[in-house]
């Protein structure tokens, strides 16, 4: 009896022992498949982002040779080789397009989209930022990309030569064309608010038709009591602007300023073009173009500190991003708050030129020398109600900006037509600025934009920028109390560090709006602009003092 207890009980220990031992290895078994299968997640999550950053990079690549065709197009290429080089920036966008718009590249997105939150910070900004542009681009036909493409080539190049002609005859067919491409765009995305809301959703991601409206309602408040404040004063004298100015000087001068303030000519070039533009090809290849008038100092000078302020964006976005959809700019108004930044609440202060100023004297002596440093400030900052956008002051420039978006809608809703622009052109001007364009040349035909391609979604990111330049700058100045002292002095590296490590280096990381709230604390705000321009206009023509 005690032999067999004795069995039975080492039975069962043994049993259990076994039992144990199998429990342990279907616990490591079930472990180790789990492990093996999250290894395999990750390998395979890593493998498709790998295949889909290469496929970006090719997409990237086509996009980039079709840039420099374009910006060839508009500094070098001979006069005849308008027609060709249409076809062929059309065929390098529907390559582009085709490839982006293949449904394994969809999956792929899908794929990674599903895993968001096992990715780093980084390669989820990538899924979300592709994403979006993957559901925008299918969406839109391979074939509407090579007309589209085609006709702002040729409408481009027409223009050129329309505009020094004043020959808007010679534009009304390419702008109907351009009118009705427009449209037909906007309705690959409907259903919409107000038809010009896909344009802006391109330029502004989240802004509406609406949402700008208000804005301009709002600034215009504040626009024109200012604006008739100063037009009561005397007029500033810049006769000293108008005089006679080599061109290879100037274009020293400028490169030279804008290299100083963080411009890399290492990874990018200086070109003349009809309308200044910068461009970039890769993180390697980021051009800046302007235009030079021998009578006219400023419009050399500024143009180029106005892109090389869009390049340094460029140049400041994080090179791992390269080849990507994050390796850029992440909206226009933002872009815009740079370039304006730079030209105007760096390039045309008092502290700048107190640095600046005596070397222009040196580059130009007859010009210049025994000309008091007040006059020469006063007379870049003129406020004046003129004809050119462009040209136009910062008090002025918005009013040219809010005139063009209240057309813009007009023939895009139908209640202008395009032989009438001229005409409906020159009653606004009359209204908004108080003065009346004697052509077409400096009317209606000034801007690129609606010849260069669609209308629609362009200019209201010109104001957008503006009232993001002071709020990045009053948010740099916080923190770096010293800047305006450093820029006295001819030096930049706060302001340019603070740029890039707030804004430039995130490229398309964050959302528009996200990205404002991160560097400045608080959403796009109006007061810093608006105290800007009160600050700096009322002490140059010595207004009252504006109530708080």
């Amino acid at each position: 009896m005690a032999k067999t207890r004795n069995k039975t009980r080492k039975a069962r220990s043994h049993k259990r022992s076994v039992d144990r031992t199998k429990a342990r290895r279907s616990v490591r078994a079930r472990v180790g498949k789990r492990q093996s299968a999250a290894r395999a997640n990750r390998v395979s999550a890593e493998d498709k982002l790998a295949e889909l950053k290469r496929r970006l990079l090719e997409i990237s690549d086509l996009s980039a040779a079709s840039s420099v065709l374009s910006w060839d197009q508009a500094t070098y290429m001979p006069k005849e080789g308008a027609a060709a080089r249409g076809r062929q920036g059309a065929t390098l966008q529907r390559l582009a397009h085709e490839k982006f718009v293949d449904p394994a590249l969809g999956r792929l997105i899908d794929a990674l989209a599903s895993k968001a939150s096992s990715l780093s910070e980084d390669d989820a900004a990538l899924v979300r930022v592709v994403q979006r542009s993957f559901e925008k681009a299918i969406k839109v036909p391979a074939e509407y990309v090579v007309r589209a493409s085609v006709l702002g080539a040729a409408s481009y190049d027409a223009w050129t030569r329309a505009r020094p002609a004043n020959d808007f005859a010679a534009m009304v067919p390419f702008l109907q064309q351009n009118l009705d491409i427009s449209r037909e765009y906007a309705e690959f995305f409907a259903p919409y608010e107000h038809i010009a809301d896909p344009f802006i959703d391109d330029a502004e991601e989240g802004m509406t038709t609406a949402a700008v409206q208000k804005l301009f309602k709002a600034l215009r408040r504040e626009l024109v009591p200012l604006v008739r404040a100063i037009a009561e004063q005397a007029p500033a004298d810049d006769r000293c602007l108008r005089q006679t100015f080599g061109e290879p000087t100037q274009l020293e001068f400028g490169l030279r300023v804008a290299q100083r303030m963080g411009y890399d000519l290492d990874r990018g070039r200086l070109d003349k073009t009809h309308h200044p533009f910068c461009t970039r090809f890769s993180a390697g290849d980021i051009r800046i173009t302007t235009r030079v008038r021998e009578d006219d100092l400023g419009d050399a000078l500024f143009s180029t500190l106005h892109e090389a302020g869009h390049a340094m964006y460029e140049q400041g976005v994080s090179a791992a991003f390269d080849g990507t959809p994050l390796g850029h700019g992440v909206s226009a108004g933002v872009h815009e708050s740079q370039s304006r930044l730079w030209e105007n609440v760096v390039g045309r202060s008092r502290g700048f030129w107190e640095h600046y100023f005596p070397q222009l004297q040196q580059s130009f002596p007859d010009q210049f020398t025994g000309l008091a440093l007040d006059t020469f400030y006063r007379a870049i900052n003129k406020v004046e109600r003129s004809l050119i956008r462009t040209d136009a002051d910062e008090v002025t420039y918005n009013l040219h900006i809010m005139l063009r978006f209240g057309l813009e809608l007009d023939m895009l809703e139908g209640r202008l037509r395009i032989k009438d622009l001229p005409e409906a052109w020159r009653a606004a001007m009359k209204s908004d600025l108080g003065v009346t364009p004697p052509d077409d040349r400096d009317g209606c035909l000034q801007d690129v934009h609606w010849f260069g391609g669609g209308i629609g979604g362009a200019f209201q990111s010109y104001t957008i920028g503006n009232v993001l330049a002071a709020q990045f700058y009053d948010a740099a100045v916080k923190a770096h109390p010293d800047i305006p002292h450093e820029i006295a002095s001819g030096t930049f590296t706060a302001l340019h560090g603070w740029l890039v490590d707030n804004i430039y280096r995130h490229g398309c990381k964050y959302r528009p709006n996200e990205l404002v709230l991160r560097a400045t604390g608080s959403p796009m705000r109006m007061e810093p602009y608006v105290a800007y321009l009160h600050g700096k206009y009322g002490e140059l023509y010595q207004l009252p003092t504006r109530p708080n």
